[in-house]
């Protein structure tokens, strides 16, 4: 096995030559296939290239219909999926969901609201400057985190949406040899409106098998008054019962923040990096919108977590009451984990129907 097959390709590694077949697929190749873009006679533009004719733009987006499932991409591998950019309005973002298998698999290893995988779960835009995803001016969704496959990859977007939903899309992948040892990319988005008194918001539980946990996204509505990120995030691996292996200290320390992300005082300071950030906050208006809401992600690209049999995620929503104590909160969090392992992976939990994904 060629171990320079286009998987690695890095900043360090950008100048090296590679076997691999780059393919992409969008409205205007919806196989990718080689020679065969920009060909459509038919679609979303044919209207507006009347004039021009073939191979002007004439198939730029798809309608997806209300209650239609879209297989946006379907490909025979080996290969791997690299950057995936797509936008579409936002009022859509909790209701259409992305679902990705991988080599036949009946059940799907990436199962999420599309605007909560990229970071963006309360259907309002908040740009984010990461590595693995980036947002940009205005809803442009991007993902590069890598995918592969060894004999083929779907990916579908479901539109429970009671209107047509326009999506504009590109998959970038690469045909190429996939090492023995690559493990499969998933994505799991879990709620719990509200937490529970005296309970915690569970991100995973149930995983089995081998494999390295990548990320963490959170949707975070403040259902109290004060502050709410004292909580502990923690992962219970390979056994663990009772006590998890991994202990942060709070909320804001695992989103890499302290001190409230207060600055200046009295306010929280927004930021995006490479790795962690708070996206969003989203301010009360003194009529309707009456919580504080908040984005934030922590990859673990540096520092994944690594499991060999299973692994649960959970973190405490958890503020201060009166005598300096800490009151258990009764927030609105949902939340996408992003992790990779071996195949066969556990069932996910059934999602909500639409009144249990909405933006409330």
């Amino acid at each position: 096995m060629n171990p320079f097959n286009g998987l690695d390709l890095g900043l360090g590694n950008l100048y090296r030559m590679s076997p691999a077949k780059t393919r992409s697929i969008s409205a205007e190749n919806f196989t990718g296939a080689k020679g065969q873009g920009g060909m459509a006679t038919e679609g979303t533009g044919a209207e507006c290239a009347r004039d021009l004719g073939q191979g002007w733009k004439v198939s730029p987006s798809v309608n997806i219909a209300p209650g239609q499932t879209l297989t946006v991409a379907d490909i025979d591998g080996p290969g791997a999926i690299q950057h995936i950019w797509l936008t579409c309005f936002p009022d859509s973002w909790r209701h259409l969901i992305l679902r990705m298998y991988w080599d036949g698999e009946s059940e799907p290893s990436v199962e999420t609201p599309l605007g909560d995988f990229f970071c963006n779960g309360w259907c309002e835009r908040s740009n984010v400057n990461s590595l693995p995803v980036a947002v940009n001016p205005a809803g442009g969704m991007n993902s590069y985190w890598v995918m592969p496959f060894r004999q083929k990859a779907k990916i579908t977007v479901e539109n429970r949406m009671g209107s047509p939903v326009v999506l504009y899309y590109q998959i970038d992948y690469t045909l190429t040899e996939v090492p023995d040892d690559a493990a499969y990319f998933h994505a799991q988005w879990r709620r719990s409106n509200p937490v529970r008194y005296k309970d915690v918001h569970v991100l995973l539980d149930g995983v089995r098998g081998k494999g390295h946990y990548v990320g963490t996204y959170l949707a975070w509505q403040v259902n109290n008054n004060g502050w709410w990120g004292e909580g502990e995030i923690k992962f219970y691996m390979d056994g663990d019962q009772d006590y998890p292996t991994i202990c942060g200290t709070g909320t804001e320390d695992y989103f890499g923040g302290a001190w409230n992300f207060e600055q200046p005082k009295g306010e929280y300071a927004s930021f995006s990096t490479a790795y962690l950030g708070l996206h969003q906050i989203i301010k009360p208006d003194g009529l309707y919108r009456s919580q504080q809401r908040f984005g934030m992600y922590r990859w673990h690209v540096m520092d994944p977590i690594r499991f060999e049999s299973d692994l649960r995620v959970t973190i405490q929503a958890l503020g201060w009451r009166s005598g300096g104590r800490y009151l258990p909160l009764q927030d609105d969090i949902a939340s996408v984990s992003y992790w990779y392992q071996s195949e066969p992976h556990a069932a996910y939990p059934q999602l909500p129907d639409n009144d249990g994904l909405e933006v409330i």
